[in-house]
């Protein structure tokens, strides 16, 4: 197929449409399309693929949020690029083709090789490593193909028997009345074959436990909360399946020197009242170190000063956001003498209206007192 369709369009959905619409959709399209419905049609099984990508995507708060501002390109900030064949389908959605579609015989695929279940693990960052980019270490707890056996979970050397049971289908028919129903085989539990000789590093899994640490690329601009998909480094599939993928979700260290706002970043800087009147350069903190800013005359409490293209990185595009700098302004409060006669005096130079100084006996008397 050519260029994506609208996933709304997809599953036949309003663009505001309920979770359990967009479910029911679903349910209707994979149905139509399912591969085993439609044997051999590539065409059916692209729109099984379609079908499924729109429903991963719409069915996802974040996911959703992220398509409808940005469109196809957006999910791949949640990690989400689609899903390479059918076989992968049936495993990522796991017991959710059980509730669509029950017991009609066309769910997922039992008995050979089926691909690992996926991980999510987290992986705190810094704000410098959303600007520059970066590549971090995280250690990943997975199960991985059972090297000995190579995954198939049988002794070297010998082979799973077939289960007799069942014939090998994993499934076996009960007939009630007028009814014949199909249901899991209490034997081989639906794989179709039995182990008669397990492998002994691996107890007949096809899989062993280890920790292993990867390194993760970091691209500039991601933020709190995004996911990184890592196509592959996934649980072991079993019986020599593929492996599932790696999801890295990224929690971003608090800097108490900014505050986010999408691309832009706001800091603050504190001048004295004086600064403010007169004018003064600054010293501020920016993403690449520290720098100057200039306070012009007369700069008022609340301006903001705007360094364009100082910002984040924006995530997958060229460019960068603002750096906002709010000024504050700071009133002295301890004045000397001469200080504050200096200010009444060119107070009253402007025809401004100021507190005179105190004098007289009480003022004396609490002059004393303080003393």
């Amino acid at each position: 197929m050519s260029a994506k369709r609208d996933y709304y369009e997809v599953l036949g959905v309003a663009r505001d449409a309920e979770p359990g619409d967009i479910k029911r959709a679903y349910r209707k399209a994979a149905m139509k399309f399912h591969p085993d419905r439609n044997p051999g049609d590539a065409e059916a099984e692209e729109r099984f693929k379609e079908a499924a990508e729109a429903f991963e995507v719409l069915s996802d708060g974040e996911k959703r949020q992220l398509y409808d501002r940005f469109g196809h390109e957006g999910p791949s900030r949640a990690g989400f690029s689609g899903f390479s064949g059918s076989e992968e389908i049936f495993s990522h959605f796991g017991d959710l083709f059980g509730d669509l579609f029950g017991n009609l015989g066309f769910g997922g695929r039992r008995g050979g090789p089926q691909r690992g279940a996926d991980i999510k693990v987290q992986l705190e960052i810094t704000l410098q490593d959303v600007v520059n980019g970066a590549n971090r270490d995280v250690a990943v707890p997975r199960r991985e193909t059972c090297g000995t056996c190579g995954g198939a979970g049988a002794k070297p050397g010998t082979s799973a028997e077939t289960c007799r049971h069942c014939g090998g289908r994993g499934q076996v028919m009960h007939q009630q009345g007028f009814f014949t129903l199909q249901t899991t085989c209490p034997v081989c539990r639906g794989e179709g074959r039995l182990i008669t000789d397990p492998c002994r590093d691996c107890s007949g899994t096809g899989t062993v436990q280890r920790e292993t640490t990867l390194t993760v690329n970091v691209p500039p601009g991601v933020d709190d909360g995004q996911t990184l998909r890592i196509q592959g480094r996934g649980q072991a599939g079993p019986r020599g399946g593929p492996p599932g993928n790696l999801y890295v979700v990224l929690r971003l260290k608090p800097d108490s020197r900014f505050v986010r706002d999408e691309f832009d970043i706001h800091s603050k800087v504190e001048i004295s009242m004086f600064q403010a009147a007169l004018g003064c350069t600054m010293q501020v903190d920016t993403l690449e170190g520290t720098d100057e800013v200039q306070i012009k005359p007369g700069t008022q409490a609340g301006e903001v000063l705007i360094r364009r293209g100082q910002g984040i990185p924006v995530l997958g595009e060229r460019g960068r956001g603002d750096h906002h700098v709010h000024v504050e302004v700071t009133i002295p409060e301890d004045l000397s003498k001469e200080e504050a006669e200096t200010l009444r005096q060119m107070a009253e130079a402007r025809g401004e209206h100021v507190t005179p100084p105190r004098t007289g006996l009480f003022s004396g008397f609490r002059k004393r007192r303080r003393g």
